[in-house]
Order: C-alpha cells, then structure tokens, then sequence
C-alpha cells in the first residue's frame, strides 16, 4: 500500500498542471530584425500583471541601458537608489556611467598588470559598483550622463570595439607601460563618454565625488554583501563566483545552500529591501512580450528544481550570469512566489510594463546565480559565518 501511495504522490506531482509545449514564434527585436524563438504559452502561469500589486519598494523609473553591456551598473545603481531612500537619505538619480567609466580603466589596469590574462569587456558583477564608489566616489545622473554631443541614447558598440583594438594592438607588441596604457584608454573613454567631472555642486557646495559619497549621501559601502549558492565550494564559506565578469576573481561571496539562498533573498524583499540579482536570461521561460520569467515543464518540472538541477545547468553553461536586474517587489498568488523585477534591458520594453518583468519563484531557485543586499537583510544567515 505503502509503494501504491507513492506512486499516486509521484504522478500527482507530475501532472500537477499540463505540460508545457515548446513552439517557435518569429518575433521583431529592437532593432527591427526578425529573429525565430522557442517559446510555449506564457498564460498558463496565472499570475497578477500589476506592478502595483507587488507593493513595489521605492525605486527610480526604469532607465535603458540600450545598445550596452552595462546590465550589472544600471542595476546596482537602482538598488542603491533604492537603499538611499530606504536610509532617509533622499530620493536622487545616480549617474550610471560615471561608474561604468571607471570600471572601464580599473579593468585596462588590470589587464596590463597580467599582462593582457584579465578580460576586458562590457560586463561586471554588482559590487564592482561598490569597489568604484569606494574608490572614485559617485555623481548624480544630472553631472554626468554618459552621453556625448547629440546623443540621447547609449550605444557602446565603437567604444568597446576600440578598445579591443588598442588592447590587442598592446599585447601583440608587448607594450606594458601600465600608466601609458590607461591614459590612452582614457582618452577613448573621453571621447565616448565625456569627461568625468571632478567636482560638482551640491546646493551651492562644490564637492568632490568622493565628498558627495562619503559626507552627504553617506553610502554605508562596506554593509553590503553578495551571496551564491554552488556546490563547486563548501557551503558556509566564502568563495569565489566563478563567472567570466568577475575578472578579479573576488571571493568575498558567501557560499549557501539552495533553499537559504532562496528563503533568504524572499525574507529580504519581504521585510522592506530591495536586492540586485544577477543570472541567466537567456531561456524560453524569460518572455518579454507578455513581461514574465518562468521555468517551463520541458525544462524541468517544478518539484524537481533543486541544487543538483541548478549546479548542472550551471556546469553545462545553460545557465550563465548574462544579465543584472533589480528585485523590487514581492506578491503570493494561487499558493506561487511571484518577484517584481525592474529591468533595464530592451526586452523589458517589449511587453506593456516598460521596464519590469514578472518573475515566478521557480526561475529564481532555478537561473538567478547571486544577489547582493544590506547585510541586515540577511543577518541569520550572516551570523552562521560568524560562529
């Protein structure tokens, strides 16, 4: 009787709702290009197609981030928007490519420092924004937007490529003049996306970006922390995030299982914070059109989403950190976990919320890879490194 109830349990688990049908739709990007993708319907994940109904915490509109690789800057910035106003800081719009700039020269440092091993590309990880801040301070978007001349819309393609160019121009004839290097580099970034100010005025004070960072926004940098969950490294340490963006190979990320990663990430938007998410986006769940994220059942069935799922597609590469978004808001509906995410890619503009996509629980155990967040958001689980 025993087996016979287990099977029963089994099955019911399995056709707990219909399966999923992939097909294929021919869609238009953003660039007005048709392009075939795998999809399935969508509607069959009821869910509440109300941003408002997420209890939404405070955040700047959506911005784009348009033809760039700056998923991880667009999104960190909007979580510490979000943080300033949550520790009555104010409500201000930070510059997103002040830091982007940065990033960019302490990468080119980097890489004539190993002599052309560290990558240089338009990605990075959520607290590269951190280390920046820490280092160069920050502006508002009003000081400096990162567009140049007549430009209203961003558009790095010429920027990275000449700086690819330059780069590999350096390694094949083994120019290593660090300082000479970064100059040049600069001088690309100038052109593209103008020069940083040094100082900027702030009611009738002129500060150094630093001096706005550290004395009238009063960031706190260093309570902000990262967490993952792999099997590649023991759990309850902190570990490295082995992904091609974290170029410097940071290991201040702490190291948990699935279900704490999980728990804890809802606990946190749950109890008033907000949290910069980082995975993948590159799957037939993740439908722009109709503003959502889920796992299909040709995936993987819902009940079967675990650690060793997550950590196979994870060493197969099918899931890979490709974007930076911004966790905002949380809703329970029919018994699910639904995420309000505020998106700066393009294909949040496709559906009819502009910049905000819906995400079900089960993408997030299944394809979100790390997240950064107030430490106080996550102090239980802190307190087990600490013992």
């Amino acid at each position: 009787m025993r087996f016979v109830f287990l099977l029963m349990l089994f099955a019911a688990v399995l056709i707990a709702r219909e399966p999923d049908t992939a097909r294929y739709e021919t869609r238009v990007n953003f660039w007005g290009e048709e392009k075939e993708i795998l999809t399935f319907d969508v509607k069959e994940f009821p869910h509440v197609r109300d941003p408002e109904a997420y209890d939404p915490e405070f955040h700047v509109p959506p911005v784009r981030q348009d033809t760039t690789g700056t998923c991880w800057c667009f999104s960190a910035i909007s979580f510490l928007e979000s943080e300033l106003e949550r520790l009555g800081r104010g409500k201000v719009e930070l510059s997103r490519m002040y830091i982007v700039y940065w990033e960019y020269v302490e990468k080119v440092r980097e890489y004539f420092r190993t002599h052309g091993e560290s990558l240089v590309a338009e990605g990075s990880q959520h607290n590269a924004v951190i280390e920046r801040i820490k280092q160069y301070g920050t502006v508002r978007e009003q000081d400096y937007s990162g567009l140049v001349g007549v430009q209203t819309v961003y558009d790095h393609a010429d920027l990275i490529d000449e700086i690819s160019d330059y780069l590999d121009y350096v390694k094949r004839n083994a120019l290593w003049n660090e300082d000479q290097g970064v100059a040049n580099v600069r001088m690309i970034l100038n052109r593209h996306l103008g020069v940083p100010p040094q100082t900027i005025n702030v009611d009738d004070r002129e500060v150094t970006p630093k001096e706005y960072a550290s004395e009238i926004l009063q960031i706190p940098l260093n309570d902000y922390v990262a967490l993952i969950s792999f099997k590649y490294a023991p759990f309850w340490e902190m570990a490295e995030y082995r992904v091609p963006d974290n170029y410097w190979h940071s290991k201040d990320y702490y190291n948990v299982p699935l279900d704490v990663f999980y728990n804890s990430l809802k606990a946190a938007i749950r109890n008033g914070y907000t949290a910069a998410i980082a995975g993948d986006v590159s799957e037939p769940g993740k439908y722009g059109w109709h503003d959502i994220a889920v796992v299909p059942s040709f995936d993987i069935p819902s009940a079967f989403i675990d650690q060793s799922a997550r950590e196979l597609r994870f060493y197969n590469e099918s899931s890979t950190d490709d974007h930076g978004v911004h966790l905002i808001g949380y809703k329970r509906y029919q018994g699910e976990d639904w995420f309000l995410i505020k998106d700066s890619a393009s294909s949040a503009w496709r559906g009819e919320f502009n910049g905000y996509h819906f995400f079900h629980g089960d993408y997030i155990k299944l394809k979100i890879l790390a997240y950064m967040v107030h430490r106080d958001a996550v102090q239980d689980v802190l307190a087990e490194f600490e013992s």
